[in-house]
């Protein structure tokens, strides 16, 4: 096994100078560098955690073992969703013995210092992390934007491991910390995919299935794509269905994402795919588990948490549209800070006027919102097609933004098959 070099400030650190929080959270950062033959530690800017979303006593109980040790983070740390929507009290129908420890959790990790996001997109404020500088985020479509969109720099870190780095302000100096880990393995030509297909955004999500299924843990490299085609919410669909359907936490776009820009043709020669428009609408159809013909109970949009932007495209959408079906609630899940910004612009109203519902703080595909009558969901998510039907036992109709908002209007699935190919 390779020895860990530390330095005379994280030794101290191990030793107890820092506190026995500190100490136990180095413990097992250092542990973390064994496994991972790292021959170092690495400063981070930051850290995103994932480990406030309640999952069990086990949870709360490390989380609580930090704070009471006098842990607290060093660098700017953000929370990832918690199990609550603390705006709405009562949305989240979860008993009493399970809402208290959650709440708790979501609590302790106030405690350790690091900010009330509650949001799967950190990468939305306006602090984030410039192109190259180290991070230690968990959340899986968070790591594979970080790493991809931003050209910052972030392993996989799991539960645990996230808070212990924020605690610490160090990782091991391994995985795609390294610049030979961020090479891409793949190329996926997806010059035969028509523009007017590129446009839909959940076309880019089911691309993302296609990447993930064809990438696994890969770094794939997607060319052929027009960059005027792909904006931030492109490729935030992109890459994090790539890693539900695939396990893939970095990936380039030609002439698009920064390491990708910079590259050049430096990467020719790889083992290449192409994608096909058949291809995509397989993924679609894979992404859908229910009936198109069953009744439309609900719309869900917002996985990843919807971005001001999506805001603006929602209610341009909704010009000239008419109120939801009575009999379809549409939920969209976002940040406190992104709602505020987007409620300051007018952008939410016009959903709401609707019939629609927000959700803040949570996720509707991993906690229980949707009511039990809502059992046929649409939406345009990847993410949220991928996880809801093992998470809540609903089946799925995955579709366009367009196409939620026409079946959420008409109470029933309304397709577009020509611009499926």
């Amino acid at each position: 096994m390779t020895a860990l070099a530390l330095s005379g400030e994280e030794k101290a650190m191990l030793d107890g100078g820092r506190g026995p929080g500190a100490a136990m959270a180095m413990r097992l950062v250092a542990a973390l560098a064994g496994v991972l033959g790292a021959e170092r530690l690495i400063p981070v800017r930051g850290a995103h955690i994932d480990s406030c979303l309640y999952h069990g006593q086990a949870g709360l109980d490390f989380a609580q073992k930090l704070a009471g040790l006098g842990a607290r983070v060093a660098v700017p740390t953000t929370l990832n969703v918690g199990s609550l929507d603390l705006m709405h009290p009562g949305l989240v129908r979860l008993p009493p013995g399970e809402a208290a420890p959650a709440r708790a959790l979501m609590d302790a990790y106030r405690t350790l210092g690091a900010r009330a996001t509650w949001t799967c997109a950190p990468y939305q404020s306006l602090d984030r992390p410039a192109f190259g500088e180290d991070v230690a985020w968990a959340e899986s479509n968070a790591i594979v934007f970080a790493n991809s969109v931003l050209g910052a720099r972030t392993e996989r870190y799991g539960d645990f491991i996230d808070i212990c780095a924020a605690v610490t302000g160090r990782v091991p100096q391994a995985g795609l910390h390294l610049d030979a880990n961020r090479v891409p393995t793949l190329e996926l030509d997806c010059s035969a995919l028509p523009a007017s297909m590129l446009a839909e955004e959940a076309v880019w999500a089911a691309l993302g299935d296609v990447v993930g299924r064809q990438s696994g843990t890969g770094v794939p490299l997607l060319t052929g794509i027009d960059p005027a085609l792909a904006d931030e919410d492109k490729l935030k669909a992109l890459g994090a269905t790539s890693a539900s359907a695939g396990g893939v936490a970095l990936f380039h776009v030609a002439g698009v994402t920064p390491e990708a820009v910079a590259a050049g043709r430096a990467w020719a020669g790889l083992p290449a795919v192409t994608v096909t428009t058949g291809m995509l609408r397989a993924a679609r159809d894979e992404l859908t588990t229910a009936d198109a013909a069953a009744p439309l109970d609900a719309v869900a949009l917002g996985t990843p948490h919807f971005s001001v932007h999506e805001f603006g495209k929602l209610a341009a959408a909704l010009e000239g549209r008419p109120a939801f079906h009575p009999g379809c609630t549409v939920w969209i899940n976002t940040s406190r800070e992104v709602l505020g910004q987007a409620r300051e612009a007018g952008l939410v109203q016009a959903a709401e006027e609707r019939g629609a519902r927000i959700v803040v703080d949570t996720c509707t595909y991993i906690t229980p919102i949707l009511g039990p009558q809502e059992r046929t969901v649409m939406t345009p998510s990847g993410k949220w097609a991928w996880y809801a039907p093992m998470n809540l036992g609903v089946d799925v109709v995955f579709g366009t933004l367009s196409e939620c908002l026409d079946s959420a209007c008409a109470g029933k699935v309304v397709r577009d098959d020509g611009l499926w190919g």
